[in-house]
């Protein structure tokens, strides 16, 4: 996979360094391997919302059909 010179030099990413990528079934997020990777990333959204329990209120409240 190919990504953007200005991607790989802002994530510091050299020729074949490793990405972590999930597939959202429209659309992908492509992480680098190595920093927390995509767990990493989900846990600080997690925590940034103020837990778990925060966010699951908040998205029920934006969306009552989700609850």
């Amino acid at each position: 996979m190919a990504l953007p010179a200005e991607a790989r030099r802002r994530w510091n990413l050299t020729d074949g360094g490793a990405v972590e990528v999930a597939d959202l079934g429209d659309a992908l997020v492509i992480v680098p391997a190595g920093r927390g990777g995509l767990r990493g990333l989900v846990s600080a959204a997690i925590e940034d919302a103020g837990g778990y329990a925060a966010l699951a209120r908040a998205v029920a409240a934006a969306d009552p059909e989700l609850a």
